[in-house]
């Protein structure tokens, strides 16, 4: 007997990962993407849009609504990372522009009318600062939680990483873009699921793993490669050799739980204007987040291979 296919949407700012992260979901099976929503991030929200809508057409899914939300970030000015992602946040691959318009509905309405379609069987993935999500969550207490799964790319905790933060010695960027955002995630009792530093920097992206991708031949892989071989010139630049497969670990997770190990943990995100803003730290209380703290890199890469190739 087989499970019917898992509704999610993915709420992203593409972004190198993140595109790759949506072609894993878009070559699942096991997933039902039945939206995209846009955010704020590695580059500005009409830049993270228009990769969105042009990811989908290259993947053959534009049948996948996309709809954009929010421009910056819920208290603070916008920040970007174009030196990680490229201007267009591609890592320089150029892709056919897709002629499917944006949704209507603002990314954060957009969420809560999917969750009155769907019911209790949706999750969301956020690869992104979480700026919808507070958003849908202010605009509606409870939403979050009553979601089947809350699955976050952010943050960065003290288990075995080298180093807490990648956009300040403190703080990881998506963490970092909208720390009120975040705030309002945590303490929504929906515990989600989170993806740091410390988890991400544990699967590696580097040259042999990228040709062994590239070399699966398919459009998908050919591209993913790419676009991980540009981030990889991007930081090489800033004298780093190795990357992380930040945002795909999150999509991996919910196609493959039994990847990556979970503890139960309270964390809170600092909000402040001072110099730790944006970082994430344990504390005492009853959990309100899945810490993901160890992953099967192998099996990881294994995943993304079979399914893009």
């Amino acid at each position: 007997m087989t499970s019917l296919p898992r509704p999610i949407v993915h709420d992203c700012d593409p972004g190198t990962d993140d595109a790759v992260a949506l072609l894993l979901a878009l070559h699942s099976p096991d997933l039902d993407l039945r939206a995209v929503t846009t955010t704020h991030g590695n580059v500005s929200l009409a830049s993270t849009t228009r990769n969105a809508l042009d990811l989908l057409q290259f993947a053959g899914r534009a049948d996948v609504p996309v709809y954009a939300g929010a421009a910056g970030p819920l208290v603070r000015a916008a920040v970007y990372a174009p030196e990680i992602h490229g201007q267009g946040g591609l890592g320089g691959s150029d892709l056919p522009r897709s002629p499917v318009p944006v949704g209507a509905l603002h990314a954060a309405l957009a969420l809560l009318a999917l969750a009155d379609g769907v019911g209790p069987d949706l999750s969301v993935c956020a690869t992104g600062p979480v700026t919808n999500l507070a958003l849908a969550e202010r605009l509606r207490p409870g939403f979050l939680r009553g979601l089947r799964e809350v699955i976050v790319m952010g943050g960065s905790v003290d288990v075995g990483a080298p180093k807490l933060g990648n956009v300040t010695p403190y703080a990881e960027f998506n963490a970092f873009a909208d720390p009120h955002a975040l705030r309002v995630v945590l303490e929504s009792g929906a515990r989600p699921v989170l993806f740091g530093l410390n988890l991400t920097r544990q699967v590696r992206v580097t040259r042999e793993r990228t040709a062994t991708l590239a070399a699966a031949g398919t459009p998908a892989a050919r591209l993913s490669a790419d676009m991980l071989n540009g981030y990889l010139d991007l930081i090489e630049r800033r004298d780093q050799r190795v990357g992380a497969l930040h945002d795909p670990c999150t999509v991996a997770y919910a196609v493959r739980p039994d990847l990556f190990r979970l503890e139960d943990a309270h964390l809170q995100v600092v909000a402040d204007d001072t110099e730790g803003s944006g970082m994430t730290v344990r504390a005492d209380g009853a959990a309100n987040v899945r810490l993901a703290v160890e992953a099967d890199e192998d099996g990881v890469w294994a995943l993304l291979g079979g399914r893009l190739g």
